[in-house]
């Protein structure tokens, strides 16, 4: 197609910019609409049966207003509960979910120690556990839930303080040293983490492999976009802007960090 597709990228908050930066590599001119539902964020609170009806009630509104050529639901627990109502909804459109890249965790580590960070509801979910099953079977795994680093995250990006004892409380479970062996790999089960990862680093008690699934969401992305006869040769100069279903205004200090990220509010 000699014109830019349209991606949607769609999370609870700020973290699905974590995706977004890793696809726009890929595809810098197509263009882009950043959807954070701040309005019904935390999703960790929701009950299944209504966030299924919150998530699908908000895209119905940015697919009629936007009609996207592909959605990117950068958001492991809406993804693990709602991708399969949202396919349902909008067969022609291709959605791209995020999960838990435990596969690569177990593939990667020596130590055959891995922990899983994400939120409570993603490292309870049955999801998550045919995942470790499927592809960590021969692994030991420590699954954490924080209810807080999503929130810490959001906080940082708003340019507000955030203290190192409370992402190293939240993280400090992950590291175990069992029979002579220490964890080395660590999922982030929660798109919002890697805007943490240099703390993760700082703070961690040794060295370990930070699994960050964004790059390979950004893969398939550009695998589907080219299936659906998308090229990079358009001429075009894409768009990207932000959109915050409280309708709020973000502060200066929110809108220069959107800027970072070539994203304008609107």
């Amino acid at each position: 197609m000699s014109r830019p597709p349209k991606i949607l990228v769609f999370d609870s908050g700020l973290g699905g910019l974590t995706v977004y930066s890793e696809i726009i590599k890929l595809w810098p001119g197509a263009d882009y609409v950043y959807c954070a539902d701040d309005a019904g964020f935390p999703y960790g609170g929701w009950k299944e049966p209504d966030l299924v009806a919150r998530v699908t009630s908000v895209m119905a509104q940015l697919v009629g207003e936007n009609a996207p050529d592909m959605v990117v639901v950068a958001c492991n627990t809406a993804s693990t509960i709602v991708l399969p109502a949202l396919r349902d909804r909008w067969p022609q459109t291709p959605f791209v979910g995020t999960v838990p890249a435990i596969k690569p965790a177990a593939e990667r580590s020596r130590s055959h120690l891995i922990s899983v960070l994400g939120t409570p509801g993603t490292v309870a979910r049955d999801y998550t556990q045919n995942l470790i099953l499927q592809f960590a079977a021969h692994c030991r795994v420590t699954l954490v839930g924080s209810s807080l680093l999503a929130q810490l995250a959001e906080a940082r990006m708003q340019g507000r303080s955030v203290c190192d004892e409370d992402i190293a409380a939240e993280m400090s479970p992950c590291f175990k040293e069992e029979d002579g062996a220490r964890t080395d790999a660590v999922v982030l089960a929660c798109t919002h983490y890697p805007l943490l990862i240099e703390d993760f680093r700082r703070l961690a008690p040794w060295p370990v492999d930070w699994i960050d699934p964004a790059p390979a969401i950004a893969r398939r992305v550009d695998q589907l976009l080219r299936e659906k006869g998308f090229e990079e040769s358009f001429a075009a100069t894409g768009q990207a802007r932000a959109v915050f279903t409280s309708g709020a205004r973000p502060d200066p200090q929110l809108r220069a960090a959107l800027a970072h990220y070539g994203l304008v509010a609107g």
